[in-house]
């Protein structure tokens, strides 16, 4: 559905009215960390400076697969280098709308990796791993991430008691507004911290309930098991907290095809039929699903639908998921309803991709009275 002049005008007038309150927030952001090089893959060069972008991932199969039996070069051209990682990128989205954040993760060790630097000197940085490395060859029509993980291996409740502190990190998982996890694929030891959280420290939680949220982050290469074993933990979480789960629409489909959902059919509506059987099974407040061109909510036996703005040419994808992320659980953190939410979601990862730079709340109100037109 597109999203009316009312609606972009009530959620504007929110968010300016709310900038106080945004500033009194906190949320506790782990656990991942990567140096991102955003790549373009060469189509054709004509000269030392100039060449012809590859189009599309399918060109790129293409390429790859006519070298099959023989060989290939496939070019690189470095766009940039920024920092990384679903965590990073969505804690300093967070940031930037004025929240105090803390961010847990692998940004370098024992020494941080200065990618990081910037971040740093807006949220509370902590790091006990080295950062993983990703070349993130971007395309008109998504990306694809090549990244090298091992670091990630560090990432375990033992290393997070001995290098940041049991009762630092109780701390700020007893008190923080927002407690997030992010890009479980990545971390083989993930599950294993919620188990231990879920029975060493989510016993002794006092107080209101608080929002957490969680991401998985292209599970498609972890074993069906494992999955189903994250997405109990998660739902174990909802005992003491408002669990929103974020999936974007591969992720969708590959959870709900692991849950033993039909996923044969590809439309807006199966995929909020889905999203809503997910969101039942877990037992979980809010299941959030983001595509490139929308977003949708599911909690309480209804789903919400929400467009984006248009975006012709985006300066930059990776990290726009984050920058949603971001956006829904700032509204959901507001007490915004899961309309309002989505809507500060679709904005924020639309500020994001045009500009290639994360808004505060004056940048993402005034997108919302500016609203691109599709042509």
């Amino acid at each position: 559905m597109s999203v009316s002049l009312e609606l972009r005008e009530q959620c504007a007038n929110r968010l300016l009215q709310t900038a106080e309150q945004a500033g009194s927030l906190s949320a506790f952001v782990g656990l991942d960390g990567f140096v991102d090089e955003i790549v373009h893959v060469v189509e054709t060069r004509q000269n030392a400076e100039t060449y012809q972008r590859m189009p599309s991932i399918a060109r790129l199969a293409e390429r790859i697969a006519e070298a099959a039996g023989r060989s290939t070069n496939i070019e690189l051209v470095n766009q940039l280098v920024k920092l990384g990682g679903n965590g990073p990128i969505m804690a300093n989205a967070l940031a930037s709308f004025g929240l105090k954040v803390t961010y847990l993760g692998a940004l370098g060790y024992p020494n941080g990796h200065p990618v990081f630097d910037d971040f740093a000197k807006r949220a509370e940085v902590f790091s006990i791993a080295q950062p993983g490395q990703t070349d993130a060859l971007e395309f008109e029509d998504g990306k694809v991430m090549i990244s090298r993980t091992v670091q990630l291996n560090e990432i375990t409740w033992a290393n997070i008691q001995a290098r940041f502190g049991r009762d630092k990190f109780a701390a700020k998982f007893e008190s923080s507004n927002l407690i997030a996890f992010v890009n479980w694929t990545m971390i083989p030891y993930m599950s294993d911290l919620w188990e231990a959280l879920q029975e060493e420290l989510c016993p002794r939680l006092k107080g209101p309930r608080r929002k957490m949220f969680f991401d998985l982050c292209d599970p498609v290469k972890r074993l069906p098991q494992d999955i189903i074993r994250a997405l109990k933990l998660i739902g174990d979480f909802e005992k003491h907290f408002d669990v929103i789960l974020g999936l974007n629409e591969k992720e969708a489909y590959e959870i709900a095809e692991v849950l033993g959902f039909d996923t044969r059919a590809h439309t807006r509506e199966r995929l909020s039929d889905l999203a809503l059987e997910i969101q039942r099974h877990l037992k979980i407040n809010t299941l959030v699903v983001h595509p490139v061109k929308y977003a949708l909510a599911v909690g309480d036996g209804q789903a919400w639908t929400v467009e984006g703005p248009f975006v012709a040419r985006p300066k930059i994808t990776t990290g726009a998921g984050d920058h949603f992320n971001a956006g829904f659980c700032l509204g959901k953190l507001l007490g915004f309803d899961n309309e309002l939410s989505l809507l500060t979601g679709v904005t924020t990862s639309g500020h994001y991709v045009r500009s290639a730079t994360s808004p505060g709340l004056p940048q993402l109100a005034g997108l919302l009275r500016k609203w691109p037109a599709k042509p």
